[in-house]
């Protein structure tokens, strides 16, 4: 079943406000205007969440992830159209993907969306959303923190407690205050500012400087040093610091 016939068939309250003006352009090209007339003119329907409404959420948000850091990777694109295809079906993974190429061109106001969003679903299909989100800033092999910010914003917004987005992040996401404490930064510092903390410790901590100190204390020296080292090279690659 293509995309379009998912909206004729189903959706309804996501053409309405912020969701709205993010497809409503694309909804005439996507399905007959008769059908589009009746779906987005007039009063809003009302009734339960349907695939229709589920799958143009994800996509607005799909998009409000894929540019939170500023590029679209290929990598990303592939994971969602695998996850559409999964779920909704191969000519509906098609459709979704030129709709979402559409959407990426736009400005999101994520709060407003993730809220309209959150308003219209139980929290199992909140969670699955947000486990979904954290899949595609996962598929290049590396989360970026301003993607999992956005993710925390749709997910204040939709409503999830903090506990609950807190277990979906782990599964995913190494909390990276743990690598800038260790270095004695916040995660407001300059890259300098991390090159310096960074090479400043890498002598005062160097498993030499306590050889003297015998063989048990040059050991717990050494792991430290690879804990800062680790710390380092996870901001580094977090920031992408050459």
């Amino acid at each position: 079943m293509s995309f379009g016939k998912w909206i004729a068939g189903g959706l309804g309250w996501a053409v309405f406000g912020p969701v709205g003006g993010i497809i409503g352009f694309l909804v005439g090209s996507a399905i007959e205007g008769s059908t589009a007339k009746k779906i987005t003119g007039g009063q809003r329907r009302e009734g339960p969440t349907t695939r229709g409404d589920f799958m143009v959420s994800l996509i607005v948000l799909t998009a409000a992830v894929m540019k939170a850091d500023g590029v679209i990777k290929k990598g990303e694109l592939e994971y969602v159209k695998e996850y559409f295809k999964r779920s909704f079906g191969a000519e509906a993974a098609t459709d979704a993907i030129k709709m979402l190429r559409d959407v990426l061109k736009q400005e999101i106001p994520v709060a407003d969306v993730a809220r309209q969003i959150g308003s219209h679903l139980d929290n199992s299909s909140k969670l699955q959303l947000l486990h979904y989100l954290f899949g595609i800033a996962k598929s290049d092999g590396h989360t970026h923190r301003n993607e999992v910010e956005i993710i925390q914003l749709i997910s204040n917004y939709m409503g999830v407690s903090s506990s609950d987005f807190t277990s979906i992040k782990s599964m995913f996401y190494s909390d990276m205050y743990v690598a800038y404490n260790i270095l004695g930064l916040d995660k407001n510092a300059t890259n300098d500012d991390v090159k310096k903390a960074y090479r400043k410790m890498a002598v005062e901590y160097h498993p030499d400087k306590v050889a003297y100190l015998g063989d048990d204390v040059q050991k717990s020296a050494k792991e430290k040093f690879q804990k800062i080292n680790e710390a380092y090279k996870s901001i580094k690659k977090e920031r992408g610091i050459a």
